[in-house]
């Protein structure tokens, strides 16, 4: 096909702006096989080799052969935007439908059965839209002339980044006409995904691979236990690193700190996480792709689909849970620069989170048949519903009920907001479950001979993925046998970086409704009225952190006393802080199982603020933990009737209501309502920590 390789050639240096662009190895034999009906074909190759110009340029050639429109199954939409430019360049129409559009879906419909759009993007997670199913994609389905797979690691529950809603591709892919050409691509598959892919799409899949090394990614691990020497290395060794790049954290909450630390340090950084608003990621995603700014301290959310071609840097705050998610991120530098680095930090809470995404991977056992049993036993509810029948957040009951629904046969159906169950007979599937956890715990543990490895750092990663093709880079640490950035710091910025984590004060913010039936012997019911309401208040730290963390952890646990230093410390913050009107007397949530611990702090906290401490809040009946409450309804109720307030004199001025943790609220929202019920002025909730681990993304 002489003249055919020559208009996707032409096609190519069109769609990229460079008139001297050529095809990478593979990418025109990848093309060809797909202009050929019923080919189906998965292409695995490193990030920037472009995967997405093989399905444009064939989306292309096709059109004008007249066939149908291109349907691409995507999670990275918001990610998407420089590589729908470069298809808009040749001349192809491209829609997208999703949740933050509804309102354009019938228009793109028409637009679609007009034959006026050529490229169809959806997110795996509107294949579990019954109206979108039924009103779009199946009228739809006849007229589809290609279908494409992107990130199809996704599809394996044996890879790394595992998304059931991939589950419900293989039933679309039974729905359209056999003849057409099926493109499934990804960076990061190893043997055991591709297998996995391959009995999902088909025995006629075929697979091309390439090599995953990049040329011009030059690699280093660094052990530093503490956040504090983390930060120190970070503001003293960023500044040095060429271009911009990326720091990647596991939780949210570390990405949000180390940007803050960052632009204490003069570096210009700023958070990125799957919490922001479309339009802010947008905003942050354009400042990093022009230069106009150091560095996005970012969580996985600002991973696959993200391209570009001059990163300088990718540097990981802590350890990734697998080789194949490090590779993923760290390839995202050295496209086309000459030098760029992949710096992996490590400490000593990595294990801890790392862990804690293993062991919530999979709901347990018990909450599925929780589920189903309240299903089975109501003519169907939502998960408001399902909230106030059981104590499970409303996290656990959205990963059960998307775990449950892409199973075939399904035991639960969704119409409208409201889930019922089916009549089937639904078991769990220990083995693989288990077998899964193992692969995790596997893969987590080879994350640490990565660390420690005296081989080529290039190479280890290449061969995680099943590269052997791979030889020594001669770029990377290992190979030149000396640190390519310095692994050391000064002692006096992990000082200061110390003193920064002890000063990051967390926001309390207040409730401003209660919760329909949760607190029936207060009869508090709707919005809460501003006089019954708490002030913004402030958590010392993180529970567990390496600011007063730590030290709040020990004085709960262990020592049964926090200590002086803690109280100097909430002092300190008193004085930043600088509520108004300033508080005149202080009290506290009492314990009946540690009546002593919270009452001593913040006896002797009155006394430094040279005010009095009035224990006028009473526990008149045993609840369980509120750490144990997991769903806001739950909270509520369980705190029903659980207080009173007994009135004092002077009791009319604002207030510090104390704490040892916060978490849902509820305690420092009843606690507040009854205090301003009882005469006292403004409340200021105050605790010494907040316990909240942020997600991943």
């Amino acid at each position: 096909m002489p003249d055919l390789q020559a208009t996707a050639l032409q096609l190519l240096r069109t769609a990229l702006d460079n008139p001297v662009a050529n095809f990478r190895d593979g990418q025109w034999e990848a093309i060809e096989h797909l202009l050929n009906p019923s080919t189906r074909l998965l292409v695995v190759q490193r990030t920037g080799w472009g995967k997405s110009l093989v399905y444009f340029l064939t989306t292309r050639l096709l059109r004008d052969r007249g066939m149908g429109a291109t349907l691409i199954i995507s999670p990275l939409l918001a990610l998407m935007r420089n590589q729908i430019s470069a298809a808009e360049r040749i001349g192809l129409r491209a829609g997208t439908i999703n949740s933050s559009n509804q309102s354009e879906w019938e228009i793109i419909q028409k637009q679609l059965l007009s034959d006026q759009i050529d490229i169809l993007l959806i997110s795996p997670e509107r294949l579990a839209n019954d109206e979108f199913r039924e009103q779009i994609l199946l009228p739809l389905s006849a007229r589809i002339g290609f279908f494409v797979v992107d990130e199809a690691h996704c599809i394996s529950d044996w890879g790394h980044d595992f998304r059931p809603d991939y589950r419900r591709i293989v039933r679309i892919l039974q729905a359209l006409p056999p003849t057409i050409s099926v493109l499934a691509t990804t960076a990061t598959a190893n043997d055991r995904v591709i297998n996995d892919i391959c009995a999902q799409l088909g025995t006629k899949l075929r697979v091309v691979r390439g090599t995953l090394t990049r040329q011009s990614l030059s690699l280093q691990n660094i052990y530093l236990p503490s956040q504090a020497e983390r930060l120190a290395w970070l503001a003293e060794h960023l500044p040095n690193l060429p271009g911009s790049g990326i720091i990647y954290t596991l939780t949210i909450r570390d990405a949000e700190q180390v940007a803050e630390w960052l632009r204490t340090q003069k570096i210009d950084a700023e958070a990125y996480s799957g919490q922001l608003e479309p339009e802010q990621r947008i905003v942050l995603e354009e400042r990093l792709l022009n230069n106009e700014i150091k560095a996005l301290v970012a969580t996985s959310a600002l991973g696959m689909g993200f391209d570009k071609p001059d990163l300088g840097f990718v540097i990981h705050y802590q350890r990734p849970g697998s080789v194949v998610h490090y590779y993923q991120q760290v390839g995202r530098a050295g496209r086309a620069v000459s030098q760029a680095y992949g710096i992996l930090l490590s400490g000593d809470e990595d294990e801890e989170i790392t862990n804690y995404f293993i062991e919530s991977a999979f709901p347990p056992e018990r909450h599925v048949l929780e589920i189903l049993a309240v299903l089975n036993q109501e003519d169907g509810l939502s998960i408001a519903g399902i909230e106030e029948k059981l104590n499970l957040s409303r996290g656990q009951i959205e990963k059960v009920l998307k775990l449950l629904s892409v199973e075939e046969p399904s035991p639960v159906a969704k119409i409208g907001s409201r889930w019922y169950s089916t009549p089937i007979n639904y078991q769990v599937n220990h083995a693989k479950i288990a077998q899964l956890t193992a692969i995790r715990k596997h893969e987590q543990a080879r994350m640490l001979d990565y660390l420690n490895t005296n081989s080529c750092l290039m190479m280890f990663l290449a061969q995680e993925l099943d590269d052997n093709t791979t030889k020594e880079c001669g770029r990377c640490a290992v190979c030149l046998g000396k640190a390519l950035i310095p692994e050391t710091y000064s002692s006096a910025k992990a000082q200061e970086a110390v003193l920064f984590l002890r000063r990051t004060d967390q926001i309390i913010e207040p409730r401003k409704q209660w919760i329909t039936g949760g607190l029936l012997t207060y009869a508090w019911r709707g919005n809460i009225p501003q006089n019954l309401r708490a002030e913004t208040g402030r958590a010392l730290s993180i529970w567990g952190d390496a600011g007063w963390g730590n030290l709040v952890k020990q004085g709960k646990y262990q020592d049964n006393y926090f200590s002086d230093e803690l109280v100097d410390a909430v002092y300190d913050l008193i004085q930043r802080w600088q509520p108004n009107p300033f508080p005149t007397w202080v009290t506290c949530v009492p314990s009946l199982t540690r009546p002593e611990l919270v009452p001593s702090f913040a006896d002797r906290l009155a006394r430094k603020l040279n005010i009095p401490f009035v224990p006028c809040v009473k526990k008149i009946k045993q609840n369980r933990p509120q750490k144990e409450m997991k769903n806001s309804t739950q909270q509520a109720k369980n705190l029903d009737g659980a207080f009173t307030v007994s009135p004092w004199r002077g009791m009319a001025g604002s207030v510090f209501l104390i704490d040892d943790m916060v978490d849902s609220r509820w305690t420092f929202t009843v606690i507040t309502a009854l205090l301003r019920q009882a005469g006292s002025g403004k409340v200021f909730p105050l605790a010494l920590a907040l316990n909240s681990l942020s997600q991943g993304e």
